[in-house]
């Protein structure tokens, strides 16, 4: 069983104990349920990644492939507004307490910002190349936006510039912790977690992964003091101790994740893979982990979105052979 390489036990007993670890929830009791696929009639090729606005019920959607950004109403099922022109849009942040949208676009290097109630532009940033991933420190009130390679801070009350922070490659997708004072940043090229004092906006410790490499996503359980990492070279699920940066956990996932996302309630994770798999483990303690459960999906539908507020998981299926590109709504079942 994947995850759980280690030698023959031949005692009954100890045999027990260890299929009973390495599969967490019996196969009847799935740990997603498939509710719903909401069609994307304009979107083609890749779609990248999502956010929520939770009390309007808007799913933001940068779809890639189309290089526009999509507004999907969850409550109708349908597109309700898009914004074309956009030059491989890859992140996007909705920032509630600014009603404001912001969506970084990797062939121009721009963070384009609309507001969320007319959709009309209202600013934008300029990096130098490869606007990426973003994300927002509800108790600093700051904006991170990965681009080229460094981590650029942005006031959203004013829309300015605060800070860069170069590193050493491209940060991939990056975690900000909200009781600490730092933020965890992958470097796939470099197989490298640059770790930032987001009081002084500078790195303070490099960890290199011990195994493999290709770490893309990333989730962060703060409570346990655990960085969870997706890697794509070999395709795994590396977790490491936040206080030294060493690993304590690895376990063999499907090729070609994209998005990892940490459920503090359910004691659970969730990886979307371009394979065409949803992978579901299982945080038995803060050191061991074990699969619940292998969700085939499509392939490249590997960017994902979970909300705790709403027990659901949202993939994005991008078109593939004769399927059309949809939203994916798995519903996650109630303890």
């Amino acid at each position: 069983m994947r995850g759980c390489e280690m030698k023959k036990i031949y005692f009954t007993t100890v045999m027990s104990l260890f299929m009973f670890s390495c599969r967490a929830d019996p196969p009847e009791n799935p740990p997603l349920l498939l509710t719903e696929e909401i069609i994307l009639p304009h979107v083609s090729e890749r779609i990248d990644h999502l956010d929520i606005d939770l009390q309007k019920q808007r799913l933001f959607i940068a779809a890639f492939g189309t290089d526009a950004f999509e507004v999907l109403d969850l409550r109708s099922g349908t597109i309700i507004h898009s914004i074309t022109g956009l030059n491989q849009p890859q992140g996007v942040l909705f920032v509630p307490e600014f009603n404001k949208i912001y969506v970084t676009s990797g062939g121009t290097g721009e963070c384009n910002i609309f507001d969320a109630n007319s959709f009309n532009p209202v600013g934008s940033i300029k990096f130098s190349s490869d606007a990426d991933n973003i994300r927002y420190d509800e108790t600093a009130k700051l904006i991170y936006v990965g681009y080229a390679a460094a981590l650029a801070v942005i006031n959203p009350a004013t829309d300015s510039l605060v800070r860069e922070i170069e590193l050493d490659g491209h940060p991939e997708s990056f975690q900000i912790q909200s009781r600490g004072r730092r933020i965890f940043v992958n470097i796939a090229s470099d197989s490298q977690i640059a770790v930032i004092d987001k009081r002084t906006h500078q790195v303070i410790t490099r960890w290199w992964l011990e195994s493999g490499g290709g770490n893309f996503p990333m989730a962060l359980d703060e409570n346990n003091h655990r960085l969870l990492i997706g890697c794509r070279t070999p395709p795994s699920l590396t977790v490491l101790d936040t206080e030294t940066g060493k690993q304590v956990s690895k376990l063999d996932t499907d090729a070609d994740a994209d998005d990892l996302f940490y459920d503090a309630a359910r004691k659970r994770i969730y990886m979307s893979c371009g394979e065409g798999f949803i992978d579901v483990f299982a945080q038995i303690d803060a050191d061991h982990y074990a699969e619940v459960e292998r969700i085939p999906t499509t392939p490249r539908a590997r960017t994902s979105l979970f909300v705790p507020e709403l027990n659901r998981f949202y993939l994005a299926v991008p078109v593939w052979g004769k399927d059309i590109a949809k939203i994916q709504v798995y519903e996650i079942p109630r303890q």
